[in-house]
């Protein structure tokens, strides 16, 4: 059994994985309570504890950029490159069937990533997430309120109120960014997919509010792409 971890700077998110299949997953605070396996490998934006980790596993694996991957990569710093954008990018080629594929992760910040159909990973961009945003407009303003991201699904394009003009030059432009960026690499690989992932994908993109032709939501992607590294790691190793 396999469990996949992503660690980052307030939250734990876990997975268990048994022959390739997704069977348990969850979401805390702490390492504290997640389950034991044979092996796991780890992806880590916030602090590590190193003897934590080890009570998890027989076989611990942190993902870096000397890591074994599924997947080429073309990045000029692979050594700064998220661990969750590669995570996302192994994941996406698992489940894209040979195709390219756009990767967007909506979390504190919003990154767009492309991965051609030769399975290699050319790159992306990095955005403001919402929350930032909104944070944003109050900081450096003296009179817009702070709002929360939390209870604004849904946006008009013409704002009638100092809120509701907010609320459209954070989510309406946000989808705008990520239209514009898929387009633009639709204009180079007219079938990619668009896969959508991240604690914000549901409330900006969810029940057809992105104007992106067949995208969908991967609520685990970065979960996937992690057993994709180990399992391949695994092979690897045993000469496969």
């Amino acid at each position: 059994m396999n469990l996949t971890l992503d660690i980052g700077n307030t939250m734990v998110k876990w997975a268990l994985f048994e022959g390739g299949c997704l069977t348990r997953s969850g979401r805390q605070a702490t390492l504290e309570g997640v389950p034991h396996a044979e092996r796991a490998m780890v992806c880590a934006s916030g602090r590590v504890d190193e003897a934590a980790l080890a009570a998890l596993a027989d076989e611990v694996h942190i993902l870096s950029a000397e890591t074994p991957l599924p997947i080429g990569v073309d990045y000029e710093t692979p050594q700064t490159l998220g661990a969750d954008r590669v995570a996302a990018a192994c994941g996406a080629r698992r489940l894209g069937e040979g195709r390219a594929c756009v990767v967007v992760d909506a979390g504190t910040c919003i990154t767009i990533d492309y991965i051609d159909a030769a399975g290699v990973y050319r790159g992306g961009a990095i955005l403001p997430g919402m929350e930032m945003k909104f944070r944003a407009l109050h900081t450096f303003t003296a009179k817009l309120p702070l709002l929360s991201d939390v209870g604004f699904d849904e946006a008009p394009l013409t704002g009638r109120s100092t809120r509701a003009s907010m609320a459209a030059g954070v989510l309406t432009a946000t989808r705008f960014e990520v239209e514009g960026f898929v387009a633009r690499y639709r204009a180079e690989a007219p079938d990619c997919d668009v896969l959508l992932t991240g604690g914000d994908a549901e409330r900006l993109w969810g029940e057809g509010r992105l104007a992106v032709a067949g995208c969908r939501i991967e609520p685990q992607l970065v979960m996937v792409g992690l057993n994709e590294i180990l399992d391949r790691l695994e092979d690897k190793e045993i000469g496969r």
